[in-house]
């Protein structure tokens, strides 16, 4: 039986040859991608921007009606009710805003909760109410800056252990390539104005991982071929390391996205946001890896002689003892 390969063995793709427009390209990108969420900003969800939850069950109904209860919600004066389905089909979580005058007011919270039981208990008698949550506008404040805070420590972390491990130009290639992936991430939530939930950082933060464990993979071949091939032109010993590993990054990929798109078409509305964020976070990683952090170590100066082996004392003994043998 025939192992399955979607790439052919001793693949020689000059990807370096297109770094400069690509990287052009990458630069319009992240530039466009923080230019929406500065003019249009993030959809943030009731946990970053405080709001009321509502989590209820239609225990006589196979599925939960969940366009005709956005219409309920919005006829009680809530704009942009956020109603999905939440764990089995009949059951939702319905999301709103707080009025301004309703933060910090725990009365005026629970009033208005009182308002959706009862508009959600009179048109639908059937109904069970499993719960409700409110976060203030405080609260989801703290929450959001810890959020970023979190994916900045990530990525300051990893760079310095890349740093460790390699040198410091592959450091600096790490951060790059993560920045990337996660400004187009934010730029893709801003633009379609998806709702950016605690879910959401947990996706970006698993697109690191992902970037990451990718790039590590292309810098460790990198590494390799420079202790090997010293002299060889920069461009083309990079261009040789891409492509050997290039099988086992697309198989990656490709085994990810065979679990993943189908989450993205059929799964629950309640995971849309974390499968396209993890999604889109594979496409641009796989590609980060090989046209952001591989091309950027030629303008940073890195050479074989970075990684010319050192000799160890032991071997330094076993030299003075073989130059003493060969004495007169």
């Amino acid at each position: 039986m025939r192992l399955l390969k979607l790439i052919p063995e001793n693949t020689n793709i000059h990807f370096l040859k297109w770094r400069v427009p690509f990287y052009i390209m990458s630069i319009i990108l992240i530039a466009a991608s923080w230019g929406l969420v500065m003019t249009r900003g993030l959809n943030y969800g009731v946990d970053f921007a405080g709001g009321l939850e509502v989590r209820a069950t239609f225990t006589k109904e196979a599925e939960a009606p969940v366009a005709e209860v956005r219409q309920q919600i919005s006829a009680l004066g809530f704009e942009d009710p956020i109603i999905q389905r939440f764990g089995d089909p009949n059951s939702v979580s319905i999301r709103v805003r707080l009025p301004d005058e309703a933060e910090g007011n725990p009365g005026a919270a629970e009033a208005i909760s009182n308002r959706i039981v009862g508009a959600l208990q009179t048109n639908h008698p059937d109904v069970r109410i499993d719960g409700n949550d409110t976060v203030s506008g405080k609260v989801s404040g703290e929450f959001r800056q810890m959020a970023f805070y979190a994916l900045l420590a990530a990525m300051l972390a990893i760079s310095i252990y890349i740093w460790v491990r390699f040198e410091w130009q592959f450091g600096v290639g790490a951060l790059f390539a993560l920045f990337h992936d996660v400004s187009l991430t934010l730029g893709m939530f801003a633009l379609f104005q998806l709702e950016f939930s605690l879910q959401i950082i947990a996706a970006i933060l698993a697109i690191i991982g992902y970037s990451l464990n990718d790039t590590i993979v292309v810098y460790d071949r990198i590494r390799e071929d420079l202790k090997k091939y010293r002299k060889m032109p920069l461009p083309e010993l990079l261009d040789m390391s891409v492509n050997e590993t290039l099988a086992r990054t697309v198989m990656t990929s490709a085994t990810l996205l065979v679990a993943l798109i189908p989450l993205l078409l059929f799964g629950p509305e309640s995971l849309f946001g974390l499968t396209a964020a993890i999604v889109l976070g594979i496409f641009v990683g796989t590609y980060s890896s090989i046209y952001m952090a591989a091309p950027i170590l030629i303008w940073l100066g890195v050479s074989g002689d970075s990684f010319v082996p050192t000799e160890s004392a032991i071997e330094r003994q076993e030299r003075k003892a073989r130059e003493g043998v060969g004495r007169p």
